[in-house]
């Protein structure tokens, strides 16, 4: 397939700014691949669509404070840091991005916070935006830890244009986020509240939980028209045990298996076996899921409205069908469903 078939026109009003008032309250578009068919609900309406011994597969990536906003020595240029990977933490190495990254040069020193609480000095030139920087700090790894956590900020999605808000902190954070080392939110799962999950308890349908580290070029624009030459930023993922026998559980007992997101997609097929078996795993992927593609292991999706010509939306044309994807956003568009990071939800049946 190529990029300029994934174009279509967003109206900008359609973008979400905020979070609903509840996580569960989002609408619901359900999308019937056996039937054809498009139904309207809210999200806390999904249950309804499964059984008991049936498995959610949730990512539980936590973001972690990535945005530092500081100034370069001597100009005093105020300067935006975005921590992307801790390389070395004996020698506190980060890859970041830099913005503006046309002031910064290869040795400069970057001061943060008040009194200068924290230095870094750059030491390389990664990419056109990218630097890696060392941070020059005298304590042990948890105090630096600590001290990154006081200065950082949310790094909320540029997209939404606004400055952050208190409510931002908590919301743009899954209530199953665990493992620390996401730059950005898996935005399926933003939609699940404790009541839900505890009404999935109830009704005896399973949950299992695997972690990829969602870095800025799962959001990078595809700049090839030919998707097959299109190459992911490689991303931390981890497959535990018990996560793998639930899953392999379910498939045993032709259960559905409902990946809550393009991230757990993507992790669940970089870690199956050829006799279609999850397997447990701890390593990175760059794996691309675009359509056409067989799915061997997740059965059912859930998904956010996404921007035009990104990746997550041809992750998730590949599950749905493009042609069908196609027309769902068109009458997501007409409904005024809410797009984006904050949006509403798709379950793909």
């Amino acid at each position: 397939m190529k990029l300029s078939q994934f174009k279509y026109e967003l109206p900008l009003n359609l973008l979400a700014s905020h979070p609903t008032l509840n996580r569960d309250e989002s609408r619901l578009m359900v999308l019937d691949r056996a039937n054809r068919t498009i139904t309207h609900k809210l999200f806390k309406d999904v249950i309804d669509y499964f059984d008991e011994d049936d498995v959610f597969v949730f990512n539980n990536t936590k973001v972690f404070p990535a945005r530092l906003f500081g100034y370069k020595e001597k100009t005093g240029a105020k300067i935006e840091v975005f921590l992307l990977r801790e390389l070395n933490q004996d020698a506190r190495l980060w890859d970041v991005l830099v913005d503006p990254a046309r002031k910064i040069r290869i040795g400069n020193k970057l001061f943060f916070g008040e009194n200068e609480t924290l230095v870094a000095e750059v030491i390389d030139n990664t990419t056109s935006r990218g630097r890696t920087l060392r941070f020059l700090f005298d304590g042990d790894h948890e105090e630096f830890k600590r001290v990154l956590d006081s200065l950082g900020e949310t790094p909320l999605p540029k997209l939404l244009d606004r400055p952050l808000e208190k409510e931002d902190t908590e919301r743009y954070q899954t209530i199953f986020a665990k493992n620390e080392g996401a730059v950005a939110a898996p935005i399926a799962g933003l939609h699940f509240s404790k009541h839900l999950l505890k009404r999935f308890e109830i009704k005896g349908v399973n949950t299992a939980e695997v972690t990829l580290h969602v870095g800025l070029g799962n959001f990078r624009g595809v700049d090839v028209e030919d998707l097959t030459k299109h190459k992911m930023d490689s991303e931390q993922i981890y497959v535990g045990l018990d996560a793998a026998e639930s899953v392999n559980k379910a498939k045993a007992l032709r259960k559905r298996i409902c990946a809550v997101g393009t991230t757990v997609i993507r992790t669940l097929e970089s870690t199956v076996s050829t006799k279609g078996e999850l397997k447990p795993f701890d390593g990175w992927t760059n794996k691309f899921v675009f359509p056409p593609y067989v799915f061997r292991v997740p059965t059912q999706m859930i998904t956010n409205f996404h921007l035009p010509y990104s990746t997550p939306l041809m992750t998730a044309a590949a599950f749905a069908g493009y042609n069908f994807i196609f027309e769902a956003y068109e009458e997501a568009i007409k409904e005024k469903y809410r797009f984006g990071t904050y949006g509403d939800a798709m379950l793909i049946l």
